[in-house]
């Protein structure tokens, strides 16, 4: 009955077009579940992903799961997991995408799976990384741990996606840093973010963790830029 209740003052509502859910749906309808815009980035090993980062840095794998289009619905669902703490979305991308990433032919598996991380100063005004579910839900089905400490944010940052591609160049490098023991070194790290659009903020990241002795770097995005 207390069920029926909220779910007749707070209707469940599709996170991508805003049509109530039906009866098992769950985040997304149907209909846009299979209007969702796969990049397939898994079936080419010299994807546009793997390209952003050529003669930048050296990355073993890199892929973004959706296409992210303005005014569409990858755009919807990342509104709605990053300002509106619908961090189911990572979750349910997170268990999607991870039946593709374990029918990967890797030279060298995963062995640790990184967040590109938020500042303290922004995680405690947003109240969680919108990584994290995103993140968490791949070790949890990839078998591979997860790991929010090792790479840290030492500077402060206004939302990147407000900047043009010279604002986020800038000093991008300094912004990111790790701390880290042998325990660390000779380590496959993927890191993982929500949408892969210049690079600058992933090619920052691994920068820093290729300060670890034999680190091998890997990334993975929710979702894509599509240009």
């Amino acid at each position: 009955m207390f069920n029926y209740l909220i779910n007749l003052f707070f209707p469940k509502v599709c996170l991508g077009c805003h049509a109530l859910l039906l009866d098992g749906e769950t985040i997304l309808c149907t209909r846009c579940r299979h209007e969702l815009p796969l990049t397939q980035h898994h079936l080419n090993p010299k994807n546009e992903a793997v390209k952003k980062f050529y003669g930048k840095i050296d990355v073993r794998h890199a892929s973004a799961f959706l296409y992210f289009n303005k005014k569409g619905i990858v755009q919807e669902l990342i509104h709605n997991l990053k300002y509106k703490g619908h961090e189911e979305i990572g979750i349910v991308l997170g268990n999607w995408y991870a039946e593709v990433l374990k029918d990967l032919n890797l030279e060298t598996p995963f062995d640790v799976i990184v967040p590109v991380p938020l500042h303290p100063k922004k995680l405690k005004e947003r109240g969680y990384n919108q990584v994290t579910a995103f993140g968490k839900t791949l070790s949890k089905n990839l078998a591979v741990a997860f790991d929010s400490t090792t790479l840290y944010r030492k500077k402060y940052s206004k939302t990147q996606s407000k900047k043009n591609l010279l604002g986020r160049s800038e000093n991008i490098e300094s912004i990111f840093d790790v701390q880290f023991s042998e325990i660390n070194h000779d380590k496959h790290f993927l890191i993982v973010d929500d949408v892969l659009t210049t690079g600058a903020t992933l090619e920052a990241c691994s920068r820093a963790l290729q300060k670890i002795p034999g680190a091998k770097i890997s990334i993975v995005c929710m979702a894509m830029a599509n240009s």
